[in-house]
C-alpha cells in the first residue's frame, strides 16, 4: 500500500511507530528526541515536529502539538491515522492543591473537560479518560523513580491568561475543593480522540505552578525554571518507561 502525506502535520501513513510521545513544545519534542538511539526528524510542519527512533529497542515516536485542545487534537488524529496505538503527552500542568507545587508529577486518570473542543466531539457528559492499563504502567514507572508525584483528576481548560468573569470561568477554589489536582490545556482532547479512535492515552505532567496562590500572568509565570526542568526530565523518563 502506498504511503499518504497528512495534511496538517505532513506525516507519512505507516510512518508513525505504535508507541508515541507528544508534547506541546517542539522544543521538548527534541529534547525527548535526544533520549532516542537512531532518532531522525521525520515531518515539521507549523507547530507539529515529530522524530522516530528507539529506545531500549522499541520504536518511538515524538511529536510536538502546540498550545490548546483543536490544534493538539489535529495531531492526535494525524498521529493515529499514520500508525500510533499508545499515547502519552509529556506536559506541563499549574497545581491546583496546596501540596501540588513547582517541580512536582502528575498522572492524570481523566480530565474534567472545560473546552469548547470536547463539546463539538462527544456528547454532553461524555467522559475524557486516560486508558487505565497505560495510566498504571506510569503510575509503577513513577514509583520505580525517586520524583515525587500524584495521580487522579486534572482540569483542561481552552484559556491561559484571564478575561472577565464569564459564566464558563472554571473556579479553581471549586475544582480544587474537588480534589482535582491541576490544570493544563489538552489532556481532554487526548483522552476523547483515543476513546473515539480506539487507542490508549495517558498523560504525566510537571508542575511549573501553583494556580491557588494567583491565576496565570505573563510576569509571575516562569517555566523554564530549573525546578520544572529537572521535573520534565524525570516525566520523559517515566513514559519512555511506561512503554516498556
Amino acid at each position: 500500500m502506498s504511503q499518504k502525506e497528512l495534511p496538517i502535520t505532513g506525516l507519512l501513513t505507516g510512518n508513525v511507530s505504535s508507541d508515541v510521545i507528544v508534547c506541546g513544545d517542539p522544543q521538548r519534542a527534541s529534547k525527548i528526541a535526544g533520549h532516542l538511539q537512531n532518532s531522525s526528524l521525520i515531518s515539521e510542519k507549523r507547530e507539529y515536529r515529530t522524530y522516530r527512533g528507539e529506545y531500549e529497542d522499541k520504536a518511538i515516536t515524538v511529536c510536538s502539538h502546540g498550545v490548546g485542545a483543536p490544534g493538539a487534537a489535529i495531531a492526535f488524529e494525524e498521529l493515529i491515522t499514520a500508525g500510533a496505538r499508545r499515547i502519552i503527552r509529556v506536559g506541563t500542568c499549574g497545581g491546583l492543591q496546596p501540596d501540588i507545587e513547582s517541580g512536582h508529577l502528575v498522572i492524570a486518570a481523566a480530565a474534567v473537560q472545560n473546552t469548547g473542543y470536547g463539546r463539538e466531539m462527544a456528547p454532553p457528559g461524555y467522559p475524557a479518560a486516560a486508558n487505565s492499563q497505560l495510566t498504571v504502567a506510569l503510575q509503577e514507572s513513577a514509583a520505580n523513580n525517586d520524583h515525587p508525584y500524584s495521580c487522579g483528576l486534572v482540569l483542561t481548560r481552552d484559556a491561559f491568561y484571564g478575561g472577565v468573569a464569564a459564566a464558563e470561568v472554571p473556579n479553581y477554589q471549586v475544582m480544587s475543593q474537588a480534589n482535582v489536582l491541576a490544570v493544563e490545556m489538552e489532556c481532554a482532547a487526548l483522552f476523547i480522540v483515543g476513546r473515539l479512535r480506539k487507542v490508549h492515552t495517558a498523560a504525566i505532567l510537571a508542575v511549573d505552578g501553583n494556580v491557588l496562590q494567583g491565576p496565570e500572568n505573563m510576569d509571575s509565570y516562569k517555566p523554564q525554571r530549573e525546578i520544572v526542568t529537572r521535573a520534565v526530565e524525570a516525566a520523559i523518563f517515566i513514559a519512555l518507561q511506561a512503554f516498556n
